[in-house]
């Protein structure tokens, strides 16, 4: 019945475990210096003075993307249930946990939207 919906939704949680590692621009420090993944703040020499900002914030995405996924999963299992309410509620608090992020990741907003508008005025 939803199953285009817990496609887009399976393809949300790929693009979200993926966060770190992938990632961003972002820049670190005085002189702005681009660290877009965990694994690059984690390369940083261990005398950069932006080393430990950088690997906390990239320690947050991958903490945010572990969060917000497991709200895409209930998500996942409202609609196989037909219960499109507690979907729209699951992906709300995804979308209300990936905000910090949400320039960057664009993932779960759009789905909770379309989820919203197709569920109309039940929720």
């Amino acid at each position: 019945m939803y199953e285009a919906l817990i496609h887009q939704i399976e393809e949300a949680l790929a693009r979200t475990a993926a966060w770190a590692e992938t990632g961003w621009p972002v820049t670190f420090g005085f002189r702005n210096v681009a660290v877009t993944s965990l694994k690059e703040a984690l390369a940083l020499p261990k005398n950069a003075v932006f080393r430990h900002e950088a690997i906390n914030y990239w320690r947050q995405v991958e903490l945010t993307a572990e969060d917000t996924s497991v709200y895409g999963r209930k998500a996942i299992d409202a609609l196989r249930q037909g219960n499109i309410e507690s979907a729209v509620n699951d992906l709300y608090f995804a979308q209300y946990m990936e905000k910090p992020f949400a320039e960057y990741a664009r993932t779960w907003l759009p789905l909770y939207e379309a989820l919203h508008a197709e569920a109309g005025s039940c929720c």
